[in-house]
């Protein structure tokens, strides 16, 4: 029992100027696995959300690139970001939770990369990290043989 639907839904909005419709996502609901006896044999809870990112023209180059730096292996060779959601017993709850996965990553890929501020070691740190290498060095000339005199 295997169905597709299109995403029907209010402008819900990822972030400033991109909403679900924009995305043009597909949602397929599946079989979910594991307990919940009748329920979970018979109903297709699970929902298998899709997004072609290659092919989105919501998104521009640089959110794309770092979609897929940040999709790891939900991405597909061909350039599909698929999240599966199973968490609940209920379709519905299921649908949100993906959409607010497929919501999380988009603004992580959006939000522009920190630049790290390189900062300087004190003085004072590399004297103590000089020391203790002195001082295991030392440690370890003592364990040897003694000269022969």
């Amino acid at each position: 029992m295997r169905r597709t639907l299109e995403t029907r839904s209010r402008s819900v909005y990822i972030i400033k100027n991109i909403t679900f419709e924009d995305l043009k996502t597909s949602e397929r609901f599946i079989l979910a696995s594991g307990p919940g006896g009748q329920n979970v044999n018979k109903v297709a809870t699970a929902v298998e959300l899709r997004l072609d990112v290659d092919n989105s023209t919501a998104l521009d180059e640089q959110t794309r690139a770092r979609l897929k730096k940040y999709a790891g292996n939900r991405l597909t060779t061909d350039g599909e970001l698929i999240i599966v959601a199973r968490r609940y017993r209920s379709q519905d709850r299921n649908r949100q939770d993906a959409r607010r996965r497929l919501a999380d990553i988009i603004r992580k890929a959006v939000a522009p990369e920190k630049v790290r501020k390189r900062t300087r070691k004190p003085a004072s740190a590399k004297r103590k990290r000089l020391d203790n290498k002195k001082k295991h060095s030392q440690k370890k000339k003592l364990r040897g043989k003694p000269p022969i005199d």
